[in-house]
């Protein structure tokens, strides 16, 4: 019988400015008696990595532009806000607003290629009033620390993906999704292998970090602050190239742009 276990890690205190979470999370799990083991792997919402290094905007040292006016009005949307999305967008996907909606929705395309609504700004839990929280600037390297500082702590060698809440095109809801890897693979290719009836695979590819990263969204709540996972009992093989942009699909393969 294959079993995993999903474990939400108890005790990450409010994340600051300068906070070392590699400390920070390597002590919620000594105190949750969650020792990590080879081929666990952990998850991270990624605003507490972006809180740790000060990815957080305060609306008031925000001047919106031509651009971030316009779009204000067309939407609905506080200037400033609009701004910020600006400025980590690479362009503009489509803007619009529903016909009873207070307020419009951005798709932009980030600067680290990932397409979501408002570039990934976001308000929600971002410890104060009139701030917004970014995406972290190299989400692979964060991540990257973070696994160095816990190989250091434990000696054992584990994953570790950042995560973000993306809506899905044609579909409802949002998932998580990995946007930063370590160690992880981003993707397993099953092609040239057999399904159950010995028919070859042709061009099966499980999106496997993105698979552990929707996965931990079943243990997270924003109000829980229980933003880190701890994942147990899953098969991978460790690798030490793979990226959150290797999950990302090439624009010369876009049918839709």
């Amino acid at each position: 019988m294959r079993r995993a276990e999903i474990l939400a890690v108890p005790g990450i205190p409010e994340v600051k400015a300068g906070d070392d979470l590699g400390l920070l999370i390597g002590n919620a799990l000594v105190a949750a008696d969650l020792m990590p083991g080879e081929g666990d792997i952990l998850t991270l919402a990624h605003k507490i990595v972006s809180k740790a290094e000060g990815r957080v905007r305060q609306l008031a040292d925000i001047t919106p532009g031509e651009e971030a006016l316009r779009y204000g009005e067309q939407l609905s949307k506080d200037p400033r806000k609009v701004q910020a999305v600006l400025d980590e967008s690479t362009r503009v996907v489509r803007a619009f607003k529903h016909p009873h909606a207070t307020e419009g929705t951005m798709i932009c395309e980030h600067r680290l290629g990932l397409i979501s609504a408002n570039a990934a700004v976001d308000e929600s839990n971002t410890g104060g009033a009139d701030e917004v929280i970014l995406l972290p600037k190299d989400p692979d390297s964060s991540a990257q620390r973070l696994r160095n500082a816990l190989r250091s702590r434990f000696g054992t060698d584990i994953g570790v993906i950042i995560t973000d809440t993306f809506g899905r095109p044609w579909r409802l809801g949002q998932v998580n999704v990995a946007i930063g890897l370590a160690g992880v693979p981003a993707r397993i290719n099953e092609a040239g292998g057999q399904d159950a009836r010995g028919r070859e695979l042709k061009v099966t590819e499980p999106a496997f970090a993105d698979e552990v990263a929707a996965a931990s969204g079943l243990v997270i709540g924003k109000a829980a602050q229980t933003p880190v996972v701890l994942f147990r009992g899953l098969d991978w093989s460790t690798t030490n190239d793979a990226r959150g942009a290797d999950l990302i699909r090439a624009q010369t393969e876009d049918m839709f742009r």
